[in-house]
């Protein structure tokens, strides 16, 4: 198995080939890999490191990669759900990014997996059915994440503020961010939408 590539960026690759090039000592290796991960990278020509998975299908081997052990791992769990393959598995830590899809899965918020293209309620069902344990560990010291997954409000409540939230326009970053921001005291559903909307409204 090949854990992680470390070598100099080639090229980039937008679109429904969402991919990167990677040289290593003469050789160059297409990744295919999230479109958040891709906007992450530094530019062409510097050094960089991209962690791995393997997938062996009937006519070719393909690598994806990530820019986290973490977020890889998860990848690697996202496509042993049935249902799920690569390609669902990329949409869905694109459409979240790590964090708020581990809150996702772990809170079963079925809804809001829902939102990711090629994720029906049916899918949605199962990723929460079968990953909701095993995720809830990394809930803690996620590597490279960019903020805690404890906090915010509880999950019945949590997912009808999300869902209130996005139907406003707001990103699902954004609507995280203000969650977690906030005091979590007990309160209605009212007062936590109104209070995510007053934070939200200061932010530049």
């Amino acid at each position: 198995m090949i854990a992680f590539l470390s070598g100099h960026l080639v090229a980039i690759e937008w679109g429904e080939r969402s991919s990167l090039t990677v040289e290593v000592q003469g050789i160059g290796y297409r990744v295919k890999a999230p479109a958040r991960f891709l906007k992450q990278l530094p530019p062409i020509g510097e050094p960089v490191r991209v962690f791995t998975h393997l997938v062996v299908r009937e006519t070719e081997l393909v690598l994806y990669g990530f820019g986290s052990p973490a977020e890889r791992d998860v990848f690697v769990e996202l496509i042993k759900v049935s249902g799920v393959g690569p390609a669902l598995g990329l949409a869905l830590l694109n459409t979240f990014g790590l964090p708020e899809l581990v809150q996702a899965v772990v809170t079963e918020n079925v809804r809001l997996l829902s939102l990711t293209p090629g994720v029906g309620h049916k899918t949605a069902q199962r990723l929460a059915l079968e990953l909701k344990t095993k995720l809830a560990h990394w809930r803690q010291g996620l590597e490279n994440a960019d903020r805690p997954l404890a906090g915010g409000p509880p999950p019945a409540i949590r997912e009808e503020v999300e869902m209130a939230l996005l139907a406003l326009g707001y990103s699902l970053q954004e609507i995280q961010a203000a969650l977690q921001a906030l005091p979590s005291q007990p309160r209605p559903t009212e007062e936590w939408l109104r209070d995510a909307i007053t934070y939200l409204s200061r932010q530049p």
